[in-house]
């Protein structure tokens, strides 16, 4: 028998978060998670229902998206897609090994970009050599804690750091 609800208990919602894009042929993409489940997702899918999104079989207008942060891929103020709809309705291409190196290598230079900064400039404002962080966005540095919060609040943003609950 299933217990009643009680208004008491918290919900806790699990967001799935997108941290590489790849563009392929035609209005289809890959998108990898931070869990390292890469699904296959076209857009075309989308056009009976959301016709405006017919706009992005122009290839250069396709080819312009880009991840905003790790919950959406926009195009432009009106063509966007939240990544857990990809994730939700994509299909599951494979299953990679994502190292925390690779998410945070990931998470630095995409908040950069976002700020439209050169790596020289983020190191003048965060103190940290910038060969550290060419490493680092590389992935093959092993940033600690206290680095990559200089880089937060270098770049106006918070450290956050999670623990996905594993799903069965």
């Amino acid at each position: 028998m299933d217990e009643p609800m009680n208004e008491d208990k918290e919900v806790i919602a699990v967001f799935h978060k997108a941290i590489d894009l790849k563009l392929l042929e035609g209005t289809a993409m890959e998108v990898t998670f931070q869990n390292g489940i890469v699904k296959h997702y076209d857009m075309s899918w989308l056009f009976p229902k959301y016709p405006q999104l017919k706009a992005l079989e122009e290839r250069s207008l396709f080819l312009s998206g880009r991840l905003a942060g790790a919950y959406g891929i926009v195009w432009n103020d009106d063509l966007d897609i939240e990544v857990e709809t990809i994730y939700e309705d994509g299909e599951t291409v494979r299953k990679d090994d994502i190292t925390i190196h690779q998410i945070s290598a990931k998470a630095v230079a995409s908040a950069r970009a976002e700020e439209g900064i050169s790596q020289k400039q983020l190191a003048a404002l965060s103190g940290i050599d910038q060969s550290d962080i060419s490493k680092i966005e590389r992935g093959i540095a092993n940033p600690s804690v206290v680095t990559l919060e200089r880089i937060a609040k270098a770049l106006g943003r918070k450290l956050s750091i999670s623990f996905d609950v594993p799903v069965n």
